[in-house]
């Protein structure tokens, strides 16, 4: 045994270490992109914790709450899948119809 690392890209062909650069690149985008998913999150949070001043933003908070159950495995039921669907479309439709009232 050696020390020294091994530079395994020097013992690959070209076509294999080019597969491996582009992997590399692929999962450096993806952690880019997770990253700036996670900062706008933050941002949308941090804007989604002020007091609704109406119902229509206390439904938004709503909405992206059960969104985010949602997408949890004890979500994951059809029956808790049809309630969670039919709540999102309960609170569309009523703040639709509170923009129609004067």
């Amino acid at each position: 045994m050696t020390d020294n690392p091994v530079d395994l890209d020097a013992h690959r062909g070209f076509t294999s270490m080019k597969e491996t650069e582009i992997r590399r690149q692929r999962l450096y985008e993806f952690q880019l992109d997770q990253k700036a998913l996670r900062v706008r999150q933050e941002e949308l949070e941090k804007a989604l914790s002020q007091p609704a001043e109406s119902w229509q933003e206390a439904a938004v908070k709503a909405q992206y709450l059960i969104e985010l159950f949602a997408a949890t495995s004890e979500a994951q039921e059809p029956q808790r899948q049809a309630l969670i669907a039919r709540t999102l479309e309960d609170l569309a439709n009523l703040c639709e119809r509170s923009k129609d009232r004067p």
